[in-house]
């Protein structure tokens, strides 16, 4: 994300929400909680405090930014949001996060909600999967 995209969001560039930014965007792994960012910053030697980490991640939310997932009763993690919808699957030995997409599933959600007379609006899938023995 640029400045230019922080300030359509209607934010002021500062240096804590381009490092959060930042670090999202080159996480191995999509999906970080606050303290992981924390700790990212800490150790890069960035001097940006976990509450402002939160601050800043809480703004991204309510900006559409990022998307706050809940895999977990323990704590939420956080994705950069893109235009393309995805499911999550998560491993419930490792913690891993999958990423998938599935038109049929997407297909007979949306079936689902018509034949209880509704229209799709948004959904948020999440398997909990262990490996076969």
């Amino acid at each position: 994300m640029t400045k230019i995209e922080l300030k359509e969001a209607g934010l002021k560039v500062t240096l804590p929400r381009l490092r959060v930014i930042e670090i999202l965007e080159q996480a191995d792994s999509h999906h970080m909680s606050a303290e992981d960012i924390y700790k990212v910053l800490l150790n890069s030697g960035d001097s940006i405090g976990l509450a402002t980490v939160y601050r800043v991640l809480t703004q991204f939310e309510s900006a559409g930014i990022v998307d706050k997932h809940n895999f977990d009763e323990q704590h939420s993690v956080y994705e950069l949001s893109t235009a393309d919808h995805h499911d999550h699957m998560i491993d419930v030995d490792s913690g891993k996060v999958i990423e998938f997409v599935n038109t049929e599933i997407e297909q007979l959600q949306a079936k689902i909600a018509e034949q209880h007379g509704y229209e799709l609006v948004d959904h948020e899938l999440v398997l909990y999967v262990r490996p076969k023995s």
